[in-house]
């Protein structure tokens, strides 16, 4: 390393208060980056107790803005963004000339906004993750009649002068029609790396899991149908649903309705441990989602030797990620009828199927992993500094 550099990460969630992929990727990112001699930052949301703030070696972890609720009713409320996006221009206004490199997440923009506006005067770089572009009808789905205005200020961050860094060739192409003022780096690795953990057979009965936010866009209702289906061909076919969330109530009712009470348990959160131990030994793993940036639960299923279920949508990275037979299968169309029929064949296909899914991830882990992609950008830094 020819210097350290002083390195601004901005997210507005920190792992582990919040759990998601992004979290484990600037945490992760910020502790490598403190390992190789660099001074970092870390601007983020108050989520932790008074009196019991993070201790990251290495990291300097600043709130700036207040803890507040994220999401009402699965999708993201605009204000908490907002006050973060102001927090992090007032920092920069007065820090931005100590940073080399501001490094954050595209989404939601107001930090891009503010970390744009100041570039200028300040000097810094500025690096941002794309884990998703949303295409025009889906800001008209999730917002009515103000997608536009999504779509708008998407449209205006992509005119920042950036690195931009993306996860899926989906996206890639997104950004790129954007217009994106700057250069675009594909990383294809946010998993942890896995090569020697112990893989297990299917549980007797077999057993499918979905681990995730219970919300419209995990579409959990469609998979609920096609387990009814399933259930007829497969009559000892089990499933647990981990989670919880705004759907939750209505997807019991689903169950319910189909006679579904003694297959389908949802057990809500549980401890790390137990959902391993379910994902372990689990015949499959499903995720029905309309929309996913990268696809991490089939990595981690794979590392697993355990095939994963998706399903064809034009928001859903994951396709990028199953090779259909050989890691797991993509339910196309997305009908209650293809997913069951995906169900079906991973049932009966068994311990070849999970030995082919073993296989497949022993070829690609290297790519996969996160340690690539911190390589890569770290490395960059370096190289551009």
């Amino acid at each position: 390393m020819s210097r350290s550099l002083d390195i601004c990460i901005i997210y507005d969630c920190l792992f582990p208060w919040t759990i998601g992929g992004a979290e484990r990727w600037y945490r992760a990112l910020a502790e490598r980056l403190a390992a190789d001699g660099h001074r970092v930052t870390y601007l983020t949301m108050t989520q932790w107790s008074h009196g019991d703030p993070p201790d990251i070696a290495g990291v300097t972890v600043l709130p700036v803005a207040p803890r507040a609720n994220l999401y009402d009713q699965g999708k993201r409320r605009i204000v908490p963004p907002m006050r973060f996006g102001w927090g992090v221009l007032r920092h920069l206004a007065r820090h931005g000339r100590q940073y080399d490199v501001v490094h954050l997440c595209s989404f939601p923009y107001f930090a891009l906004l503010a970390a744009g506006l100041l570039r200028r005067v300040s000097g810094y770089r500025i690096v941002c993750d794309w884990f998703e572009v949303w295409s025009r009808d889906y800001w008209r789905d999730y917002l009515g009649r103000l997608g536009w205005l999504g779509w708008m200020i998407q449209h205006v961050c992509a005119k920042v002068p950036q690195r931009a860094q993306v996860f899926s060739r989906l996206h890639m192409a997104r950004l790129k029609a954007l217009g994106l003022r700057g250069n675009i780096c594909y990383l294809s690795g946010l998993a942890e790396a896995t090569r020697d953990g112990i893989m297990a057979q299917a549980r007797t009965p077999p057993t499918l899991v979905y681990a995730g936010r219970m919300i419209p866009e995990k579409r959990l209702m469609l998979l609920v149908e096609a387990l009814a289906i399933a259930h007829r061909a497969v009559p000892d076919l089990r499933a647990i649903l981990f989670g919880n969330g705004p759907e939750r109530d209505r997807i019991a009712t689903e169950i319910a309705r189909n006679g579904l009470d003694h297959v389908i348990t949802m057990p809500g959160f549980v401890e790390a441990q137990m959902l391993e131990d379910a994902m372990r030994d689990a015949v499959c793993i499903a995720q029905p989602s309309a929309r996913e940036g990268y696809g991490l639960v089939v990595v981690e299923a794979s590392a697993r030797g355990v095939p994963a279920i998706i399903v064809a949508a034009d928001d859903n990275a994951a396709v990028e990620l199953v090779e259909p037979g050989v890691n797991g299968f993509i339910a196309d169309p997305a009908t209650p009828q293809a997913l069951a029929s995906a169900i079906i064949a991973t049932v009966r296909e068994g311990e070849t199927l999970r030995q082919r899914t073993r296989d497949w991830y022993a070829a690609n882990v290297e790519r996969l992993s996160i340690d690539s992609s911190l390589l890569t950008v770290v490395t960059s830094y370096v190289i551009e500094g």
